[in-house]
């Protein structure tokens, strides 16, 4: 069964290419404890079904998905061009 997710925060690296630029993603369960996971965990729970993730931006809830650029894997939005910008915007997880 696939766990489905909101990511609420993210931290960010130094980096500025569209894969490298997301370190982790985080939210709150329902308990509200957070979570966090890397974002190649991130992506093979995608891939093999064992999560779904979206975010929340503007009113707007916008589907996490998994692109790849020039060979490497990253998550961004269905809303997003080439540079993740929706869960960019999201705060830094603590």
């Amino acid at each position: 069964m696939t766990t489905r997710a909101e990511i609420k925060c993210i931290n960010k690296t130094d980096r500025y290419s569209a894969h490298d630029r997301i370190q982790n993603v985080g939210g709150v369960n329902p308990d509200g404890t957070r979570w966090k996971l890397s974002q190649p965990a991130a992506i093979i729970g995608i891939e093999n079904g064992t999560y779904s993730f979206w975010t929340q931006g503007g009113g707007h809830v916008a589907e996490v998905i998994v692109a790849t650029n020039n060979g490497n894997k990253y998550l961004k939005t269905q809303n997003d061009g080439d540079q993740p910008n929706n869960l960019l915007s999201l705060p830094e997880c603590p």
